[in-house]
């Protein structure tokens, strides 16, 4: 096991901090980043630099080493939550039926996950596309401005 490394970046949504080692990322948080800075560690630098990507609407999905959740049925929620696509929504029942879970189950899987924007919770929503919480950042304010960075056309797009 490698030490554990850290990343703060700033975002249009405020600071993020990226924490992880040389082989996967541990978490990620919005808000309160502390020191700006790249990191030293692959998996963390790699993350800070996805993420850059995304806020400059260069990138629209990640590929970085999460750590596992600890249970092949949490792996395949993850995966499943990972699938909704960008710019895409889906509520709490309707991505529950797909994966043969329970809304209740999608919520916590949500309200835990300690990969936002990375994992893209933001993309789930509360029945009749109720925004629902959110629990990074400023939460409902924050998943609000994520939804809307995801429609927004890139500089330049004709119509």
């Amino acid at each position: 096991m490698y030490a554990r490394d850290h990343a703060g970046i700033a975002t249009p949504i405020g600071p993020i901090r990226i924490e992880g080692d040389e082989t996967a990322l541990t978490s990620i948080r919005i808000g309160n980043a502390g020191t700006m800075s790249k990191g030293s560690a692959a998996a963390v630098r790699a993350a800070a630099e996805q993420l850059e990507q995304w806020f400059a609407k260069e990138r629209e999905d990640f590929d970085l080493p999460l750590v596992p959740t600890g249970t092949p049925r949490g792996d395949a929620l993850r995966a499943g939550l990972i699938a909704v696509g960008y710019g895409e929504t889906l509520s709490y029942g309707a991505l529950a039926q797909l994966l043969g879970s329970s809304p209740r189950a999608i919520g916590q899987l949500c309200a835990r996950n300690p990969y936002p924007i990375v994992v893209p919770c933001h993309r789930v929503l509360g029945s009749g596309g109720a925004l629902g919480q959110y629990s990074g950042g400023d939460g409902p304010k924050t998943k609000s401005w994520l939804l809307e960075h995801e429609r927004r056309l890139p500089e330049g797009t004709l119509l």
